[in-house]
């Protein structure tokens, strides 16, 4: 199983969108902010959005689909699942 997850750095803040195996990994690094990366530069680390993918094909097929998508689609999709842009981040312990 795969992820599709989008981060955000607050309320209607910068949006990252990507896709792992490891959701609870994966937010984690992205949290710890060691490199110079564009997560830990414009402090996106809250975990807002996420569904659950069979094959890793299909959650690189979603991650492109998701990034080509207006930001207010996203703003939409992460606002019909999480309306009070809650970090998800806790319930995945």
């Amino acid at each position: 199983m795969h992820y599709l997850y989008i981060l955000a750095s607050k309320r209607n803040g910068t949006l990252y969108v990507g896709t792992t195996s490891n959701l609870l990994l994966r937010t984690k690094q992205h949290r710890v902010k060691k490199t110079n990366s564009f997560t830990a530069r414009y402090r996106i680390h809250l975990l807002v959005y996420y569904e659950l993918i069979a094959s890793v094909s299909e959650a690189l097929k979603r991650e492109k689909q998701i990034k080509k998508w207006k930001r207010a689609w996203k703003l939409e999709l992460i606002e019909k699942r999480n309306p009070n842009w809650e970090d998800l981040y806790n319930s995945l312990l």
